[in-house]
């Protein structure tokens, strides 16, 4: 199995299982940081190894739905993706999707029920 749909499979199984919790979003916020530091450890693993690496799209996707503390702990720790400009760039765009995402949620099912 390519190393990119296994990085989704996870993501998948992780997202569905946090469901069957009492605090699925705290525990899938938690799950989601603690599978992108995972997969940014595997990348580096891989790329030292000259393994099949996890594409960039992928590292990015997992920020955007909210692995980005786990992918800043990632990149820090693992000294991973640091010197890439262009990833840089689109890494900081990510995250700023993510937070307009999750203010935008906020606003939908929180703002609402304000009026």
């Amino acid at each position: 199995m390519k190393i990119n749909h296994f990085c989704y499979l996870c993501l998948g199984l992780v997202l569905t299982g946090c469901l069957f919790f009492s605090l699925p979003l705290w525990l899938g916020m938690l799950l989601v940081n603690l599978l992108t530091l995972w997969v940014y450890g595997w990348d580096k693993l891989a790329a030292c190894k000259g393994w099949q690496r996890v594409p960039e799209t992928t590292l990015l996707l997992f920020g955007v739905v909210g692995g980005w503390l786990g992918a800043i702990l990632g990149q820090w720790l693992f000294r991973h993706k640091t010197q890439k400009q262009p990833f840089r760039t689109y890494f900081i765009l990510s995250v700023v999707l993510n937070l307009l995402l999750v203010l935008a949620a906020g606003y939908w099912f929180y703002g609402r029920m304000v009026v």
